[in-house]
């Protein structure tokens, strides 16, 4: 049976708050026997990286450019694109369910992948969303990273 896949999406400048929270929901993946994928470069990705590798999980990075040498130092598997921005799609539509930990605009194009291919997102200091331009859809807020986990998970 193949493993559960996880999308953690952030930005690739953060503030020490989200690099921690980032790092402990990295943990959590690992922990829960599940698989992280993320954009594989720094910043939330590079934290949630670090924090599945010390807990002994698979990070895969799904890199914008040519090289997997972009990926940040704990992706076990780099899988290199070359498509920019683009692979935002790749990133919110490999995992069961999306977290979004804080981010900017790359963060929010993300958000509205997943979304509209039905994936859960679940928010810990992201995006607020209007719901009726959202067409209903909603980001779930989490209280922890552990909860967060387990809401994508339960789904």
């Amino acid at each position: 049976m193949p493993r559960v896949l996880i999308s953690v999406i952030g930005g690739a400048d953060c503030s020490a708050a989200e690099a921690a929270v980032a790092e402990q929901v990295g943990a959590e993946i690992a922990r829960a026997g599940a698989v992280l994928v993320t954009g594989g470069l720094s910043g939330v990705m590079e934290a949630v990286s670090r924090g599945a590798h010390k807990a002994g999980g698979l990070v895969v990075g799904i890199l914008p450019g040519g090289s997997a040498r972009d990926a940040n130092r704990y992706v076990d598997v780099p899988v290199v694109t070359g498509l920019g921005d683009a692979r935002n799609v790749i990133v919110a539509g490999s995992g069961a369910g999306v977290i979004a930990i804080g981010g900017s605009l790359g963060t929010l194009t993300e958000i509205a992948f997943a979304l509209k291919r039905g994936i859960p997102v679940v928010g810990l200091g992201t995006w607020e969303l209007d719901r009726v331009r959202a067409g209903g859809a909603e980001i779930i807020r989490a209280d922890t990273p552990k909860q967060a986990v387990e809401i994508i998970l339960k789904r």
